[in-house]
């Protein structure tokens, strides 16, 4: 998270030390060049590609760019061949001035990955600036009584060139009086002063003219002249003199105009006008200069502010002029002290607004961070905000890397907005932010998600084909394309479920249709699985389980099982004349082929041939008499009854039911007055049948109790006194209705006993008793209605 040296509370901040700053020199690739100056644009530096050992054809997919901390862009890049390029003439004393050596730095961006190439491209100096002198004449005067090897100062001429191409050496045109000698100044720079070699005689001669001449070190050399003027004037003694020969001072860079800088002094020992001094710059322009000097008092002032980062010294030369025209000369030193008056400055050399979810260290942004100020003022810390998954990262030459700290998640967090703040280590400290937004693009790394993972859907029966009968919803929490669903159905599990004919889903909002009528005695549920599935590359897709139920419709009319009304000849109900009231004739049995409610069946006596003999229960369709019956009553009833089941519209069906009325289940009867007289013969065989069967029935039932009864008893045959053991207490107070007939109307009770002793089983039925038993019988058993479990209780 952090870089260099920085607060690590605060803000994860890179600082580029001067150790910092070797290391990374010595570990990145440093090309280096030479081009003389004034060389024509277009020039072929060197084939930069080659050099660096890059492929030629990587240069143009990688974006490969040349850049410069100027607002010129003095290089080029030819892609094509890898050339580096002048993209226009340099002129060394433009970029560089007096700074020798005059090197530019480059750098070679690559993307993709990102890759920095240092550049190092240094301007020869031309000899293409003759010697100049600021002034077109020079005026010396001179005293007559000036003795031989007096030396007067004299103002240098200026080149822009440098080192052997400045100024080397001065000359005079030839007199018989004055010869120059040429000097040296600490800083390289040379300077010419004028030697008397024979005394003057203002008599002779009160005035000269001569040529000065600068010649620079050049081949061919070139110059420059003045016209040196001299005067000769009467006996001045004394020239003025300074008390020091050099001033040294610092002042801040931030000093205010007109502050007081220095005070020179200078003394003449003559009288009158020729004591009196006047200080003026020896040379220079007092146009460009920023020092203004008070002739009388010799006060050095500030005219202009002054800027470290332009000019961190000055070297003046001060001249004191007496009235007789006699010189004295100092030098002023005046170095410029560094102040934090400047912000750092960050110059964005490439910047990605849109970088891709899900990818490590992806390079956000590049740029370089500069500061002219000197010492702790030019130290620079750049910083982000720390709750950024960001991080900076150094490369060379004040060169930051913005890169993702890991992979980003787009639907967590899908815009950044990062400011990074360059603050420099001087007093007070001054900063540069900058601020850029980042999107993170979406990468297809979401399949869609359903809002449940099952969906029940209902829809009643018969319904009209295309009906809408629900939805499934899906979203996606990517973007775009990404973000854009298709719903299709799945192949069912089951191959014998025709879902194709069934439903369908629109593909663009997964609405589900019936496609058609469905029946729910057909098919009451159906299950399939529906898709979604994005337009990613490559798509995601995920599944959702949806259970259509098909409600019930009541479409269905009751039908009645018995009796049977298709038949070739009608059933008929017989019924003893002695049969009590709440007597069974015959249950009516119906099924609705529908459910719930639908399915609810009642039964209701629509007619009947004499009203309020026979009754119909409303919930089992069983069919009762309803008293007793008598002689009086009709033999031959016919009964319609209605059965309805509960849906809304209720349906219903009816059924007729034929009841003879008879003494006993032998007599014989006559046929109905609606059966034909040729189908009398077989109903009347119908009756004998069933009343045979029930008969059968009745003796097979009888038989398996005498059977269970007998061998229980020989269980017990090691009992004592040989008495088979009987259940004490009283048996249920009603009869089995063994034949289901229905026949056994009253409750009968009957006395049995089971010998052990004999040799042979015997089974003796007894004379009815009441339904009380007097206590410790030896053997007593009761049958009446109830179930055969209930009646054999043995222990």
């Amino acid at each position: 998270m952090e870089a260099g040296l920085g607060k690590p509370l605060q803000k994860r901040q890179v600082i580029f030390l001067g150790m910092l700053l070797f290391l990374w020199e010595a570990d990145s690739e440093t090309i280096r060049y030479s081009v003389p100056e004034e060389t024509e644009s277009g020039y072929s530096v060197a084939n930069l590609a080659k050099d660096l050992g890059l492929r030629v054809w990587e240069l143009a997919p990688r974006g490969a760019q040349i850049h410069h901390k100027g607002s010129k862009q003095l290089l080029q890049l030819n892609v094509k061949t890898g050339d580096l390029l002048l993209q226009e003439k340099l002129d060394r004393e433009v970029l560089c001035g007096a700074i020798e050596p005059c090197i530019l730095h480059f750098q070679l961006l690559l993307e993709n990955p990102v890759q920095l190439f240092q550049v190092d491209v240094q301007l020869i100096d031309v000899n293409d600036h003759s010697p100049e002198f600021l002034e077109k004449k020079m005026i010396l005067k001179i005293p007559e009584s000036a003795q031989a090897g007096t030396v007067f100062p004299l103002k240098s001429a200026q080149d822009l060139d440098i080192g052997s191409n400045s100024v080397q050496n001065y000359t005079i045109s030839p007199n018989s009086n004055f010869r120059v000698v040429t000097h040296n100044r600490g800083d390289g720079r040379k300077y010419p002063e004028l030697v008397l070699g024979k005394a003057l005689d203002r008599e002779e001669q009160p005035e000269l003219i001569l040529t000065l001449t600068a010649l620079d070190g050049g081949v061919p050399p070139r110059s420059g002249t003045v016209t040196l003027q001299i005067e000769v004037v009467d006996i001045n003694d004394n020239a003025p003199k300074f008390l020091q020969s050099l001033y040294e001072v610092h002042v801040p860079e931030n000093s205010r105009i007109n502050s007081l800088v220095l005070i020179v002094s200078a003394r003449d020992l003559d009288a009158g006008t020729n004591g009196r001094v006047a200080y003026s710059f020896f040379e220079g322009d007092k146009v460009s200069q920023p020092f203004v000097i008070d002739e009388k008092t010799g006060e050095i002032r500030l005219q202009r502010a002054l800027d470290y980062e332009v000019h961190q010294h000055y070297t003046i030369e001060i001249a004191a002029t007496d009235g007789g025209g006699l010189v004295g000369k100092c030098t002023v030193a005046i170095e410029v002290v560094d102040v934090n008056d400047n912000a750092p400055e960050l110059i964005m050399s490439k910047i990605s607004s849109s970088i891709p979810e899900n990818s490590p260290e992806i390079v956000v942004a590049i740029f370089r961070v500069s500061d002219p100020d000197s010492g702790d003022n030019g130290r620079m810390v750049s910083s982000i905000q720390n709750d950024l998954p960001f991080l900076l990262k150094p490369t060379f030459e004040n060169f930051y890397t913005l890169v993702t700290e890991g992979p980003l998640d787009r639907e967590s967090r899908a815009q950044y907005n990062i400011t990074i703040t360059v603050t420099d280590l001087g007093t007070p400290r001054l900063k540069t932010e900058h601020s850029i937004t980042v999107l993170v693009s979406d990468v297809n790394d979401n399949a869609p998600a359903f809002s449940q993972t099952s969906y029940t859907l209902s829809v009643r029966e018969n319904n009209s084909p295309a009906l809408h009968i629900g939805g499934v919803s899906a979203t996606d929490r990517d973007s775009g394309s990404n973000a854009q669903l298709t719903y299709s159905l799945l192949l069912p599990q089951d191959p014998h479920l025709p879902l194709a004919s069934l439903v369908s889903i629109n593909a663009d909002n997964g609405q589900l249709f019936a496609l058609r009528a469905l029946d729910f005695e057909a098919l009451q549920a159906f299950e399939f699985r529906v898709g979604a599935t994005d337009r990613g590359s490559p798509a995601l897709s995920s599944q959702a389980l949806v259970r259509v139920v098909v409600l019930d419709d009541n479409d269905n009319s009751p039908f009645v099982l018995y009796p049977l009304q298709n038949a070739s000849a009608p059933c008929i109900e017989l019924v003893p004349r002695a049969a009590e009231p709440g007597y069974l004739v015959t249950k009516v049995v119906a099924v609705d082929g529908d459910s719930g409610q639908n399915a609810w069946l009642s039964f209701q006596l629509l007619k009947a041939t004499e009203p309020g003999l026979f009754g119909v229960w409303a919930h089992n369709g069983e069919v009762r008499t309803a008293r007793l019956l008598s002689e009086r009553d009709a033999a031959r009833h016919r009964l319609v009854v209605l059965v309805k089941d509960n849906g809304e519209p209720p349906l219903s069906a009816s059924v007729t039911l034929h009841v003879l009325l008879v003494d006993g289940f032998s007599q014989p009867y006559l046929p109905l007055p609606e059966v034909a007289p040729e189908r009398a013969q077989a109903d009347s065989l119908t009756v004998y049948l069933v009343i045979a069967l029930a008969s059968v029935s009745s003796l097979f039932l009888f038989s398996v109790l005498v059977f269970v009864v007998v061998r229980l008893c020989r269980r017990r045959r090691a009992a004592s006194l040989g008495v088979c053991s009987v259940p004490e207490g009283h048996f249920p107070g009603h009869l089995v209705d063994i034949s289901g007939t229905g026949t056994l109307s009253q409750s009968y009770q009957y006395e049995v006993c089971l010998s052990g002793a004999a040799g042979t089983n015997e089974f003796k039925f007894l004379k009815p008793i009441f339904p009380k038993f007097p206590p410790q019988r030896a053997c007593e058993a009761t049958v009446g209605n109830a179930t055969l479990g209930n009646v054999l209780q043995f222990p």
